[in-house]
C-alpha cells in the first residue's frame, strides 16, 4: 500500500490535479489498484454540476491514468527524472456517474509493452459497479 507521499514522489502531478489518494496494490509491474476519495470539496464541482454535481468523465480517466503513471514509474529502477505522456485513450465508456461522497477503486493493468510504449486497460468502479472504462496508451520520456 503507498500513501500520498509516496504517491507525490511517483506522479509530477499536484493539486488541484492529482487525482489518486491511495495505491492499495501492485502486482509486479503489471496491474495496480488505487483509491480516488470524491468529495464535494472538488474544485470542478461548483461549475459540473451547480444543482446536480457529477464528476467530469475526463477526470476519471485521468485518474485511472494516474495510477497508470504510478505503475510504471515504479517499476522502473531509474524512475528518477522520468515522466509518463498519455498518447491515446480509446474506448472510453461512462457506465453511471461518480457524484461526491463516492470512492473510485481504479484498476488499470498493462495489455502491450512495446519499448517504452505501453497499453493499458483501465476500470473505475464505485461499490463494485462499473462506472467507467478505458484503453490507454502511454509513453515514458526523459524530463
Amino acid at each position: 500500500m503507498a500513501d500520498i507521499r509516496r504517491i507525490l514522489d511517483a506522479l509530477p502531478h499536484r493539486y488541484p490535479f492529482l487525482l489518486v489518494d491511495r495505491v492499495l496494490e501492485t502486482t509486479g509491474s503489471d496491474a495496480i489498484v488505487a483509491l480516488k476519495n470524491v468529495t464535494i470539496n472538488e474544485p470542478f464541482f461548483p461549475g459540473h454540476f451547480p444543482q446536480h454535481p457529477v464528476m467530469p468523465g475526463v477526470l476519471i480517466v485521468e485518474a485511472m491514468a494516474q495510477a497508470g503513471g504510478i505503475l510504471l514509474l515504479e517499476a522502473l529502477p531509474d524512475a528518477k527524472g522520468k515522466t509518463v505522456y498519455f498518447m491515446a485513450i480509446d474506448g472510453a465508456r461512462f457506465r453511471r456517474p461518480v457524484v461526491p461522497g463516492d470512492q473510485l477503486r481504479l484498476e488499470v493493468t498493462v495489455t502491450q509493452r512495446r519499448g517504452s510504449v505501453v497499453r493499458l486497460a483501465g476500470r473505475a468502479l464505485v461499490d463494485g459497479q462499473l462506472a467507467c472504462e478505458a484503453e490507454m496508451m502511454a509513453k515514458v520520456v526523459e524530463g
